[in-house]
């Protein structure tokens, strides 16, 4: 017991006097800092200890031209011309979202129709007493009723796909087709 004492008491005497010993970090790179040479190099090295703070920055380049005017004018050419092609590729989008969404408007309405003569079909059957038949032809519509559901999420989806590319072709949104979340979702 006396002898665990001892080493607790030896220990921490040897851990107080390495730390008074120590030096802080920031005192270490004050005395790098003093002690570093100056180096002469042909490039100039800013940091904070030597960023300028009297003097002005100056830029480094061509001399601005004589006639301020003439690269406002170039600027407004280019810009209108800029505006004309965004213009214009966002008409070319709008004509393909406005033909996919006539695809989707006519699947629906072939959809429609579908589901309507399948509800008078499943009527005709509980008057009629031939269900041999009637049961076929009921398999058959159910089938031709999903790919038509197929059709329409596949060309919604394809129409989702072309907002996306127009998007990236650097089409705002608000130049694309105002009426694009009225017939989305209509079934």
């Amino acid at each position: 017991m006396k002898h665990t004492k001892l080493m607790a008491i030896v220990t921490l005497l040897l851990l107080g006097m390495s730390g008074a010993a120590a030096q802080s970090l920031g005192d270490y790179a004050r005395a790098v800092r003093k002690d570093k040479a100056e180096t002469s190099s042909t490039t100039r090295h800013y940091d904070n200890d030597n960023l300028p703070t009297t003097e002005s920055l100056s830029v480094v380049g061509p001399a601005p031209e004589a006639d301020a005017n003439a690269g406002q004018k170039a600027a407004t050419v280019d810009s209108s011309a800029a505006a004309a092609d965004r213009q214009k590729m966002a008409k070319e989008w709008n004509e393909k979202i406005a033909q996919q969404k006539e695809k989707i408007v006519s699947l629906n309405h072939d959809l429609d129709l579908y589901q309507r003569e399948l509800r008078l079909r499943e009527a005709a059957v509980y008057s009629d007493s031939s269900t041999g038949a009637l049961a076929i032809r009921e398999a058959q519509y159910r089938t031709d009723i999903d790919a038509k559901k197929k059709a329409i999420d596949d060309a919604r989806q394809q129409l989702d796909e072309m907002r996306e590319q127009a998007r990236k072709a650097g089409v705002a949104a608000n130049e694309l087709d105002k009426t694009s979340n009225k017939d989305d979702n209509k079934d």
